[in-house]
């Protein structure tokens, strides 16, 4: 399975969720969703969550869970994509400006809070490539909108008519993702980091 058709079935999947019927609480599907970041945020692994334990540290019945996601896997990549938090929206005015933007938006919020779980699940994606696709399901949506920002300023001469796209993306999203999961290197400053990558990453991206 590929990840375009992992993706229509996380949304079909989300959709079966979503349907009418008994009435959904906001307030449990966030005791639930944080409950599986907590999990993961302390190092457990996929194997190792069970459902009943996410419906004990949620303080919600295995029946609210069951309703509400049709396996573990399943909600383990619903707590990802709620810690990531609503997809960002570019001003439009400044590629600079644009990406700044961005790259704090993926540092911030739960994904600041719970950026450990991320880590945790790495090893998991290379033992269970369908997790994986799920995962790539859930922040492909992200990188096409950095995207849109890099052909926005290649169309408008702001910056070079050569660049690659998915190769810039990787020099960004990259380094921006180590630092903020494992520190990488400690020296580098939290304070205008995203700044100080954008501009960095733009010396060589810039029209001439």
């Amino acid at each position: 399975m590929n990840a375009m058709n992992t993706a229509v079935n996380v949304n079909e999947t989300a959709q079966e969720r979503k349907a009418p019927g008994r009435p959904r609480s906001a307030q449990a599907d966030e005791a639930i969703l944080d409950a599986v970041l907590e999990m993961l945020s302390s190092g457990q692994s996929v194997a190792a969550i069970s459902i009943e334990a996410v419906a004990a540290k949620a303080g919600v019945g295995k029946a609210t869970i069951y309703r509400r996601w049709p396996n573990k896997e399943a909600l383990i990549i619903d707590a990802v994509a709620a810690m990531k938090g609503a997809l960002p929206v570019p001003v439009g005015e400044s590629v600079r400006d644009d990406l700044i933007m961005l790259v704090k938006a993926n540092r911030s919020g739960k994904a600041k809070r719970y950026g450990k779980a991320t880590v945790c699940l790495l090893p998991e994606f290379l033992k269970d490539e369908e997790l994986h696709h799920m995962y790539q399901a859930v922040i492909e949506p992200r990188r096409d909108v950095m995207r849109g920002v890099l052909r926005r300023g290649i169309e408008n001469g702001e910056l070079r008519s050569d660049l690659d796209v998915e190769l810039s993306l990787l020099m960004i999203q990259g380094p921006g993702m180590m630092q903020h999961m494992l520190n990488w290197n400690p020296s580098i400053r939290e304070d205008g980091f995203a700044e100080a990558l954008i501009d960095a990453f733009l010396r060589g991206a810039y029209s001439s």
